[in-house]
């Protein structure tokens, strides 16, 4: 996924309100960004991060820059927006990047499932059973290697997990793939502590047969892509 604009670099100075950050780029100007995202961001906000925001010119909106990655300690990348994952799998799913669902002939987004959701993408092809895929953003690591998620509480992403579960029950495959959005992490675990829900909904739905899938990306201020897939481990040391 490329972006559509040149980015541009600058320096954190502060997020705040969420959706909103303020950024001192490399010309001086102290310009604001819209934060496309709602989470924690630990570790990503701090001031003098240097970040990179994508400008455009569209009249609709408010804000001229939107903040889209943050450069990290030895040469490594972390993607900021939440709605980026969405956009870099459905690429992967249409171009047969991911290996477990590569045989699947038709990938449709946004298809109503369960109670009152939509699942991100339904695969189907005649000679498979119906793969329901969700996407889940990762971009929090406190420790070593580890990519962790959630970063917050998010009772969304538990009654996913649930939702899933119902799928497989029903005779479907049931897939959460976890993208991560940074380049110095090598494999995934659930965050307990910030989210014990999220975490119980994880350990059910992996005994229930969803399928836990994980990939790490490729970053840089041209884009972002997927890469290789990333061991997923659950709360007693197995592999998901």
């Amino acid at each position: 996924m490329r972006f559509q604009t040149p980015l541009v670099p600058g320096r954190l100075i502060r997020r705040w309100m969420r959706f909103l950050c303020e950024v001192e780029l490399d010309t001086g100007e102290i310009v604001r960004a819209h934060c496309p995202n709602p989470g924690s961001m630990m570790g990503l906000k701090e001031p003098g991060l240097r970040v990179w925001l994508e400008p455009n010119d569209d009249p609709r909106k408010k804000l001229k820059y939107g903040w889209r990655l943050a450069e990290l300690p030895e040469l490594h990348w972390s993607g900021i927006d939440t709605a980026v994952p969405n956009r870099v799998v459905k690429e992967a799913l249409q171009e047969g990047l991911v290996r477990e669902l590569a045989a699947y002939k038709t990938v449709r987004p946004e298809v109503k499932y369960g109670e009152k959701s939509r699942v991100d993408f339904l695969l189907t092809d005649p000679d498979l059973p119906d793969a329901y895929v969700e996407v889940k953003n990762v971009h929090l690591r406190r420790e070593a290697d580890w990519a962790e998620f959630p970063d917050s509480v998010t009772t969304r992403g538990a009654r996913h997990l649930d939702e899933l579960s119902s799928m497989v029950a029903l005779g479907h495959r049931a897939v959460m793939l976890y993208l991560v959005q940074r380049t110095d992490c090598a494999r995934l675990k659930m965050a307990f502590d910030l989210d014990p829900g999220y975490g119980a909904a994880f350990e059910r739905a992996a005994e229930a047969g969803v399928e836990m899938l994980c990939y790490g990306t490729r970053i840089s201020p041209e884009g972002v892509w997927i890469d290789k897939p990333l061991p997923v481990m659950r709360q007693d040391g197995r592999t998901a």
